[in-house]
Formats: structure tokens, sequence, C-alpha cells
């Protein structure tokens, strides 16, 4: 009898689930040291046609004496492109960090916004007031540089559990410096408090009214913005939030305890306008390596309590762990790893049970 190789020896000693995870991380180890230039020199997608494609400003407020001096401010902006044969459902693509995340995977390749342009689906990428080409705020906000963000932010989206120590199989190319280079820099000045978040869900209410029926969907602190907008606005048709940490609650009653104020949220709201949610599929997805991390596993923990408490209303709330599905490796930021095709798959199999691809 021929001896197995050592490969084979392993193999065999695998279960099914075992085996699958096995050959994910042996695959996101060769992405990892593929570099772009050899990357896209295979890849050979056609070209994208695009029906029409442009931006506008929405919401938003003037300051000042209008006889004399105003100033127009607190507006989101939003830029669009319909494909050609487009379905009635349009993304409004959500960001918490910069729209760049959603324009292209860490390694340059296709991103959200061109992968479901392809699938005929109109895409609105989204800068709530303040944020990114919206920054024209009716208040002061200063800057302050804080040196440290890059390592913190290295750790909070997950690419490892210290700076530069990345997870195993991590879905993002460790051997490519300019790809983590655009990652770090792939950020935004924030304003994670309630009332940011309420001012921005006014203004994309408003934009999701001009689109008509869309989907929003979010990423992190976006999430909580987005929960704030569906209410707001019955075009909102559904919602797909990538690790969300905050989340929009009844007013308690009964003596009911409030939960703890934190970075994000939570934001109170009378239980009529709590119960428009229970109306819309809402999915929140999760990515790996997070019973590992002291922010990700805790908010998880959260979420699920969240899904519980939506449905206990009649409402149609579901949680969707990408591991579960077979898919591992993936960070904070799923739809922009090296595997966000397979991510991208997950989105369209929920809008078609969903109705949402018509």
């Amino acid at each position: 009898m021929r001896s197995q190789s050592p490969w084979a020896q392993r193999t065999a000693r695998l279960s099914l689930p075992g085996f699958c995870r096995h050959l994910a991380l042996a695959s996101a180890a060769i992405a990892a040291v593929t570099s772009p230039a050899l990357a896209h020199k295979h890849e050979t997608a056609a070209p994208v046609t695009i029906e029409r494609q442009g931006s506008f400003t929405v919401g938003g407020t003037v300051i000042g004496d209008p006889d004399k001096a105003t100033l127009a401010c607190d507006h989101g902006f939003v830029e669009y492109q319909i494909p050609v044969k487009a379905r009635k459902t349009a993304l409004m693509l959500w960001h918490s960090s910069s729209a760049q995340v959603w324009q292209n995977r860490w390694d340059g390749g296709e991103g959200f916004q061109t992968i479901f342009l392809r699938r005929n689906f109109p895409v609105y990428l989204w800068d709530g007031p303040r944020v990114g080409r919206a920054n024209w705020g009716c208040e002061e906000y200063p800057y302050k540089p804080v040196p440290g963000r890059d390592q913190g932010n290295f750790i909070a989206w997950r690419f490892g559990p210290e700076y530069q120590s990345w997870y195993e199989g991590v879905q993002f190319p460790t051997g490519d410096a300019e790809a983590w280079n655009q990652a770090t820099r792939a950020r935004y000045d924030e304003f994670d408090t309630v009332e940011n978040a309420v001012l921005q869900a006014d203004a994309a209410a408003k934009a999701v009214d001009r689109i008509g029926p869309t989907v929003l969907v979010t990423n992190s602190a976006g999430g909580l913005r987005a929960l704030a907008t569906a209410i707001k606005s019955d075009n909102v048709k559904a919602i797909v939030a990538y690790e969300n940490p905050g989340f929009v609650y009844p007013l308690p009653e009964n003596g009911e305890e409030q939960i703890p104020a934190g970075l994000y949220g939570p934001i109170y709201v009378p239980k009529e306008d709590f119960l428009k949610l229970t109306r819309i599929p809402i999915q929140f997805v999760w990515g790996d390596n997070i019973s590992t991390s002291k922010i990700w596993a805790p908010a998880l923990a959260r979420c699920r309590e969240y899904v519980d408490l939506i449905n206990r209303h009649g409402g149609k709330a579901e949680l969707l762990v990408l591991p579960d599905k077979g898919i591992y490796g993936n960070t904070h930021i799923p739809f922009a790893d090296l595997n966000n095709v397979a991510v991208a798959d997950q989105l369209s199999l929920f809008l078609k049970e969903k109705g949402l691809d018509q």
C-alpha cells in the first residue's frame, strides 16, 4: 500500500467543515503573497455599462441673516451610478470610514460599488453631513491629529490582535505594503454622537425619498444611522448592516432599564417609531476572529439580543455570521476584503429571498 503524503494524512483526519476551513486559509495565504499587479492581470471582467451617473447634495439648512450673509450647511452628498437595465430597488452604501471602502478591495480589485453595478443594481454612495464630501457643517468642529490611530485601526478593524501581527488566514493582502497604506488612509473624521446620528438620518431620509425604494447597506456606526433613517422614510425597504455596534430602542416602559450610553448610541424613540423597524427585513452581518476581540465580541452579543428584540415585536431581523457559511478570515470591513465576491453573494441571496432584486 502506497504511503500517504503529509498533506493527505492531515486532510484525512479533518472533518468536512474543518477541511473547508483549511482550504479557505490556504487560499487566503496564496492571495496574500500575490501582488496586485498579478492579481489584476488575471481579472478579465467585461466593461461596466452605465446609463447615467452624477451626484447631488440633499438636506441641510441655512444659517445667518438671509438678507445679508448666509451659509448653506449640514447637507449630505450622494454619488450615483445607474446601470443599463437597472433593477427597481437601489443600494445606498453607507460607510463609517470613507467612501473608498465601497469602491475597491484592499488590493485595488473591484469593490461593492462595481460588483453590484454588474448585478444591475443602481448604486448610491453616501457621505452624511459633516463627513467627506459633505463636510461643510453648521457648527465648529475642530480636528485633532492623534498619533496612534493607525495602530488602533489595525486592531479595531481586526486585521490582527496586535499591530502588524496578522490573523492567520485574514482576507487582506498582508504582503502588500501599498494595500496597508491605502487601508490606513481610508478614513474621514467621524462624529459618533447621538446628535450627529440623528442629523445624518434626517438628511439620509431626504436622500432616500429622492432616490425611491432603497436598501441601506452599511458598515459599523453607519448601521445606527440607517436604523434611525428607516423610521423617517418609507422608501427604506431593507437594511443590511455589516458589524453594527449601535441600535435604536423603544423608550423604556414600566421601569425598564435603559441601555447605558456608549460610543455608538443608543438612540431611544417612541415605541410606535421603533415598531416601524419591524416592517422591513434587516440583516446584521459579522466577520471572523470576533471571539478574540475585546471590542467586537460584546458588540456581537448585543447584536444577537437586538435581533431577538426586533423579532419579539413581530420583526424580520436576522444574524449572518460569515464563518457559519464557510466564509473565513473577514475583517471589520468584509466588503473590501479579498473574498468580497463571496460576501457579495450573501447579499445577493438576501435581496433575492426578500424580493428586492426585481
